[in-house]
């Protein structure tokens, strides 16, 4: 190291002394400002940082420091979303720790009984483990939890940003919460990210109730230089008659997989298509290339619902030097498990959001003087008479392009932080009582929902409803003390594997047509009977939802225009849309692009300017009308619901509200719209009454009806930002 800084004087000597021999110049600036921070273990601290900055140096050269100059043995936990994760993690830290003379311990599925009955014997060093499985520590070890965590110095966070304003990251917040409980002290927690959208809400997230309190660091560094193409390719409208729209390879899928052979071969790479059903198509593709030309394979698919042994040959495939390797996975390779250096990223289609595209360019350009490589990938059908609004507005390629330039201008998304998650707050109730052998609801509602515990929001009221409930589907039962057990199916659950994660697996709805099975689709948004839908190329009308079997039972809906699709990969945030708004109205020309994608451009803004979109919100189309909001999906779905309140049938749709007239016309919906915008919008409980498909979290099926509109309506809608744009609508629609 050049020129020893105050922050490298205050580690150990030891570690001090690796550091010389690993040849470092310097202190990344991340590490540099974290260290003086976290070394005394007085305080909470998130550092963020690029992807491959030093973030998890940052947290653990101090942290380690901390236990090698205590008088006592100490315990760091490092808290990761993915077992591969920790297996890179273990690597890493081993080799240091091992001349430190500190033991290092991975806990998750796959570590043997034998390995985890040490660390239980020494209970010191550092713990890499997921939350699942220190869910399944407290609920199985409750009456040791004490003495397995008495040493305990650190809780470190990785990845912060993949649990903020999910089921799992509210597991996290209470596991970590319970742990304290039973110590009676506070612990130093170290949250370490990439991307966060917003750093104060982060640290509320890390420290509920004492946001204010952590201490932030946020790296300088800005990256190195940035390479980027969009490719458009355009979709014909012709299909042959006898060929089935839904079975039939898209001509524009070889298209792109020959210019990804062409570009990727010879290199390591990752590509993300937006679906695993896409993945799987690709990959077959590339596959089937390399055989053609009677050349090795480099093209590897990684997703969620291949089993591990398929995912560790890809993240091998990725890692060893000897052979180019190209994964084609979708967000299960977004997070930072080491998979070394690639040269470029590939994106077809819209990224899920702008946080998400820049963690995964953070995978490219890691080596000194490469460049960060960004190809994306727009396909668009050929407009003829009968395209849609989404059509001539070239939508995805739009999309492609705002997240873009936001990503340049470094925004990206906030996190959700609003939802109460009573679908956890279920699995918590009985994951305490597991560990504690039974709680009377007191000690669980002080526990669980007073101020600055996990589910701050939740009244008593409530929380009483929701026992009762609990007892009702047979997962609690009361003892003649009042001390609340497992009931008959509560103790089965409990003691099943699968109870330790807070999330639900992805699982599509089945659509059904007179008795016929059409396939299967993922349903991002609620539904209501008699709203239309587009699948496999033709419209459909919802004539009933059954959520216990996943099923939607729709007949086919002739003529009239088709309803816009929303689509995506993600929940789209409304600075995206008003930035693709902004695109439309301005003559910027983004270098990036080929000459499809700006023709792409330029046929969306003539059309923009053509129908006068400019001035105009409400777009009659006959039998519905749509209205251009240019809000996120949070703002058009609350939007939705608003309207279907008062009669309408009504859906978000991309960048608007898709609304069928039935016996309304265009000035009854805007009458309505104005009316709605006057007045304080009706309870949720009243507002999704006749709305369905609110079961999307793991527990949710155990909730009263009330609490589950309660708790869809806090993570999935924005009603403030949906009135918000009603009170701002000019008096006429043109």
């Amino acid at each position: 190291m050049s020129s020893p800084s105050r922050s490298f004087n205050l580690l150990d000597l030891s570690i001090q002394r690796f550091i010389w021999a690993e040849g470092w110049e310097s202190l990344r600036d991340a590490q540099e400002a974290a260290i003086p921070l976290i070394v005394q273990a007085d305080r909470d601290v998130i550092v963020a940082a690029a992807t491959a900055a030093g973030k998890t140096e940052a947290a653990f050269l101090p942290a380690l420091t901390r236990l090698m100059q205590a008088n006592v043995p100490g315990l760091v936990v490092y808290i990761s979303p993915l077992k591969a994760l920790i297996n890179d993690q273990f690597g890493r830290l081993h080799r240091l720790c091992e001349q430190l003379e500190i033991p290092v311990w991975p806990w998750h599925g796959d570590i043997s009984a034998s390995d985890k009955s040490r660390f239980l014997t020494q209970r010191q060093g550092v713990l890499l483990i997921t939350p699942e499985s220190l869910e399944a520590m407290l609920c199985n070890r409750g009456t040791t939890v004490g003495s397995t965590f008495e040493r305990l110095t650190y809780l470190v966070v990785d990845e912060l940003h993949a649990f903020i304003g999910t089921e799992r990251g509210k597991q996290l917040q209470s596991l970590m919460h319970r742990i304290e409980h039973v110590l009676g002290r506070r612990v130093s927690r170290i949250g370490l990210s990439a991307t966060l959208g917003d750093m104060e809400l982060a640290a509320e997230f890390l420290r509920l109730g004492y946001g204010s309190a952590v201490e932030l660091v946020e790296s300088r560094s800005s990256g190195g230089e940035l390479k980027i193409l969009v490719k458009g390719y355009e979709e014909p409208r012709v299909v042959p008659v006898e060929a089935d729209r839904e079975t039939l390879e898209p001509v524009t899928a070889a298209q792109i997989a020959a210019h990804l052979f062409k570009c990727l071969r010879g290199s390591n790479n990752l590509v993300f298509p937006n679906s695993r059903r896409e993945v799987e198509r690709y990959t077959h593709l590339l596959n089937q290339m390399c055989k053609a030309r009677r050349v090795p394979n480099e093209y590897w698919p990684h997703h969620g619902s291949l089993s591990k042994e398929t995912r560790a040959e890809t993240e091998a495939a990725l890692k060893q030097q000897e052979r180019p390797a190209t994964a084609i996975c979708t967000n299960t390779l977004e997070l930072g498990i080491d998979i070394g250096a690639v040269k470029s990223v590939a994106q077809i289609g819209p990224p899920p959001s702008v946080a998400s595209l820049r963690q995964r360019l953070g995978r490219s350009g890691r080596r000194d003087g490469e460049p960060a490589v960004l190809r994306g990938y727009c396909v668009e059908d050929a407009l003829d008479g009968q395209s849609s609004i989404a059509d001539e507005l070239r939508l995805g390629t739009l999309q492609m392009i705002a997240m873009i330039s936001l990503l340049l201008e470094g925004w990206f998304e906030p996190p959700v932080v609003k939802g109460v998650h009573l679908s956890t707050l279920v699995q918590q109730v009985l994951s305490y009582i597991a560990q504690n052998g039974g709680a009377t609801i007191g000690q669980l509602y002080r526990l669980l929902c007073a101020p600055a515990s996990p589910f701050t929001g939740v009244t008593q009221d409530e929380f009483v409803e929701l026992i009762r409930h609990l007892g009702q589907k047979e997962l609690l039962m009361q003892d003649s003390s009042g001390v609340l057990l497992h009931g008959r199916l509560g103790e089965k659950m409990v003691n099943h594997h699968t109870f330790y994660a807070a999330f639900a697996s992805d699982e599509e709805f089945r659509l059904v047509a007179g008795g016929k099975p059409l396939g299967t689709l993922p349903v991002p948004q609620s539904l209501a009977v008699g709203q239309q839908i587009l699948f496999a190329g033709r419209t459909w009308k919802v004539e009933d939802i059954d959520e216990a079997r996943r099923a939607i039972y729709v007949s086919h809906a002739a003529g009239g225009t088709q309803p816009l699709f929303a689509g995506g990969a993600g929940r789209t945030h409304t600075r995206i849309r008003q930035r693709m708004r902004e695109l439309l109205a301005s003559q910027e020309q983004p270098a990036y692009l080929d000459d499809v994608a700006r023709r792409f451009l330029a046929e969306a803004r003539l059309n923009y300017t053509a129908r006068g979109l400019s001035a105009t919100y409400v777009l009659d189309q006959g039998r519905r009308v749509f209205l251009l909001t240019w809000l996120g999906d949070a703002a058009n779905e609350a939007l939705a619901c608003l309207l279907r309140y008062r009669g309408f049938v009504a859906s978000p749709a991309g960048p608007g509200v898709d609304v069928l007239k039935r016996q309304a016309t265009t000035e009854d919906l805007v009458g309505v719209l104005f009316d709605l915008g006057l007045k304080e919008p009706p309870p949720i409980d009243v507002l999704l009454a006749d709305t369905k498909n609110l079961l999307r979290e793991k527990w949710d099926w155990a909730l009263p009806d009330g609490l589950l509109r309660r708790a869809f309506g806090t993570q999935h809608l924005a009603i403030d930002e949906a009135l918000q744009w009603i009170r701002a609508m000019p008096q006429s629609p043109s």
